[in-house]
């Protein structure tokens, strides 16, 4: 059962009891990303969720992860263009210390400079991972070929240089910006007593300021073209058009028109490019969307000597399924995003995924059901449409 509270200072308490389990999870759902950085200091939400766990609140990062781990729990965090996540799992006995190790993350950072250093380093390692990893790093480029100098089109992880401007300061900064109550959700989902959880976040997150963080730079969509010529055994293939967002009517249309045409091995995509033809060894179409935009992309992994022709179906492909999309296409579709939706929602991180990530992006709680009417409502003139509107839009790619 859902049930929501709000704090004085405008954070709002989610929870969602579920009978017959023994555990919780529970996280601070946070509305800020790298899409909120400024040029300079591109990395700087990414590396303040590293910083955090190196020390707060007189805890070690050792302590830190101690505590949690000495009760069988784990504690984590991840960063996105428009979204940050401090969560934990555990017992549900142990939802006092897990809330309170979250808390102390965000209200009191140690930011050593000499571990801002260190953990400095381990930002650029994952970088230079990402770098090494042709079909992760392609997904920058396209992400910067679509969005061009804009906080929507930067990488995440953010560069050298931007990453060496951060300091203790600059994190401290952002913490008190970004990190006020009405842009901030405690959700949590298992066995879990409501009151309970709304006496803890008044105790330990009643303190943050109240208000909203800065609204974003609006994401523009422009079209362009990345290249990283290297040397490879498979050339990295990405396409992309712009998209609907959350808010949206078209996104359940879209979201169906991506999934028939490469969200799975039965799809357009993965028979005609790899079945058929053998051009490739992986394809597949996703959507993403954001609160005021979305990208519709396509990968493709294929020789070298394949990748122009390989590029040129997918493009014919994705056009015939947006004139010619059929019925059993689109049953195949819903059935596949029915069964993501309801998959997930079986386990407590995912109920707790599920209600902050609704009441961030809409204002309101969006119970599943609701979705997947919504879901059903779509027709194959609809998907057809949705399909074809990205397509006009306009191609970015990298390679």
């Amino acid at each position: 059962m859902l049930e929501r509270t709000t704090l004085p200072n405008g954070l709002t308490v989610i929870t969602d009891a579920m009978p017959g389990v023994e555990t919780v999870a529970v996280g601070l759902y946070a509305d800020t990303g790298s899409r909120l950085e400024e040029a300079a200091h591109n990395g700087l939400a990414h590396l303040f969720e590293h910083m955090v766990f190196k020390g707060a609140a007189g805890r070690s990062a050792r302590a830190i992860a101690e505590a949690i781990e000495d009760v069988g729990g784990h504690l984590n965090a991840w960063t996105a263009r428009d979204m940050t996540v401090f969560h934990a799992r555990a017992l549900s006995a142990d939802l006092p210390l897990a809330v309170d190790l979250i808390a102390s993350l965000v209200t009191a950072p140690d930011f050593d400079p000499g571990e801002l250093d260190k953990e400095r380093q381990v930002v650029l390692q994952e970088l230079g991972e990402a770098r090494d990893t042709p079909d992760d790093i392609v997904f920058d480029h396209l992400q910067a070929a679509a969005f061009p100098d804009q906080p929507m089109g930067r990488s995440v992880l953010g560069e050298e240089a931007s990453l060496a401007a951060i300091d203790p300061a600059a994190l401290h900064r952002w913490r008190t910006g970004q990190y006020r109550g009405a842009s901030l959700a405690l959700a949590a989902a298992g066995r879990v007593d409501h009151a309970a959880l709304v006496e803890l976040a008044q105790a330990r997150l009643g303190g943050l300021p109240a208000g909203r963080r800065p609204d974003a730079t609006p994401a523009a969509y422009a079209p362009g073209v990345a290249h990283d010529a290297r040397r490879s055994e498979a050339a990295h293939v990405t396409l992309a058009w712009p998209g609907p967002g959350f808010h949206d009517a078209s996104l359940p249309a879209a979201l169906l028109f991506t999934a028939a045409a490469g969200g799975g091995m039965s799809s357009r995509l993965f028979q005609e490019l790899r079945e058929e033809r053998g051009l490739v060894y992986s394809v597949y179409a996703q959507h993403q969307p954001y609160d005021d935009a979305g990208l519709m992309s396509v990968y493709l992994a294929a020789a070298p000597r394949d990748a122009g022709r390989a590029r040129a179906l997918a493009e014919q492909v994705l056009a015939a399924t947006a004139t010619g999309l059929d019925q059993a296409e689109l049953d195949r579709a819903r059935a596949q995003l029915r069964a993501g939706v309801l998959m997930g929602l079986e386990s407590c991180q995912g109920r707790a995924d599920h209600a902050a990530k609704s009441w961030l992006t809409h204002g309101r709680m969006i119970a599943p059901a609701e979705w997947l009417a919504k879901l059903d409502a779509v027709t194959v003139d609809a998907a057809r449409a949705a399909g074809a509107a990205m397509l006009a839009g306009g191609q970015a790619r990298a390679i």
